[in-house]
């Protein structure tokens, strides 16, 4: 299918690895112009935890391509523990890296958009923003967080021509479940923990980087213009929906 993405330009933040280079690289793969970030690589360097670097990243992207039509907020972190032993600083750290970035990048992309009457953003949530994860308490509760404000934005710029959508990945096969020292070595012997993981959704497995990242590009594309303020699970049946 033809997304329709062709000359679209297209940011994506913590696109230098998982999701958000599966992301890349589908949009690119439509014919988008691409700008990834990342705080080893991509075409800009930048920490989007610090205030200031993502509006840093927009404002480069957009003198880099003179516009931009789509916002992909992928950026974020996690690590497995307590909620007794959540610091004052691990909520902070997490409140910045989960949530204000998006909302910082985000803010700085609407001015563009509301002048040219058209825009795309979608936040990369999680399914533990709709279920708490009990070993990530601050991230459950920041992607919770940014489920809200997606919904808030969509209702603010939806006359101004701009959808905001949320997409709710579950477990996924990248690195930062993978790798040494990842999530999953963090709840004991890596095999085990990631066997049982996949045993708990419907579908019995992880979720690869590409099936995310098409539901991501489905939604930044024209084939979704009636679709804004809402949050799309990708988590292999592991939420059910209330009807």
């Amino acid at each position: 299918m033809d997304l329709g993405l062709a000359d679209s330009v297209c940011l994506v933040t913590g696109s230098t690895g998982g999701i958000g280079l599966a992301t890349a690289e589908l949009l690119r793969a439509e014919g988008a112009t691409v700008v990834t970030t990342g705080r080893s690589g991509g075409d800009i360097q930048a920490d989007l935890s610090q205030a200031g670097e993502p509006e840093r990243v927009v404002a480069e992207a957009i003198a880099m391509h003179g516009r931009l039509d789509v916002l992909v907020n992928n950026v974020g972190y996690s690590e497995i523990r307590k909620l007794e032993n959540v610091t004052d600083d691990d909520w902070q750290a997490s409140f910045d890296i989960n949530l204000m970035s998006a909302v910082r990048a985000t803010r700085a992309a609407l001015p563009g958009m509301r002048e040219r009457g058209a825009g795309t953003i979608v936040n990369v949530s999680s399914t533990a923003a709709k279920r708490p994860s009990t070993g990530m308490p601050d991230y459950s509760v920041m992607k919770a967080a940014l489920l809200s404000f997606s919904r808030l934005v969509a209702d603010l710029y939806a006359k101004d021509g701009i959808r905001c959508n949320a997409v709710t990945p579950g477990p996924t096969a990248t690195q930062a479940w993978l790798a040494e020292g990842g999530l999953a070595d963090q709840q004991g012997e890596r095999e085990e923990v990631l066997a049982k993981v996949a045993s708990g959704r419907p579908l019995g497995r992880l979720a690869e980087p590409e099936e995310i990242a098409a539901v991501i590009a489905f939604l930044c594309s024209p084939r979704t213009s009636y679709v804004t303020g809402a949050a799309w699970s990708a988590d292999g049946g592991t939420v059910p929906i209330i009807i």
